[in-house]
């Protein structure tokens, strides 16, 4: 996992969604998850592409069960985009990497 990456757990998830305001997006993922695997590196180049304008976190879901099922996360991988420390929305699903950045920009731009 990239340094610019944020690990999430059960235990840090309220601690580190509070520690700033700057908006931010966490990747619930699963190790056996193909398509997790194949969008990892995705969010990896964005953490390193937005350093200062977006925290970039990831939480896995089996290591971590209380967290996903806080926020009915139900499918894997899902990102969800914070804004003020709230939930503002969430993508679903391996995405492009054009699909994610469209996303942050809009994020940004709220």
């Amino acid at each position: 996992m990239d340094k610019n990456v944020i690990r999430f757990t059960d235990e840090n998830f309220d601690k580190e969604l509070n520690s700033s305001n700057a908006p931010l997006i966490v990747d619930f993922w699963a190790e056996w998850c193909g398509p997790c695997k194949m969008f990892s590196p995705i969010v990896d180049e964005v953490a390193k592409e937005y350093i200062g304008k977006l925290r970039v976190g990831k939480l896995d879901v089996d290591a971590n069960p209380q967290t996903p099922t806080r926020f009915g996360v139900m499918n894997i991988p899902t990102v969800i985009f914070f804004k003020d420390n709230k939930e503002c929305s969430r993508l679903i699903g391996a995405v492009s990497k054009k699909e994610l950045i469209k996303r942050i920009e809009e994020l940004l731009t709220k």
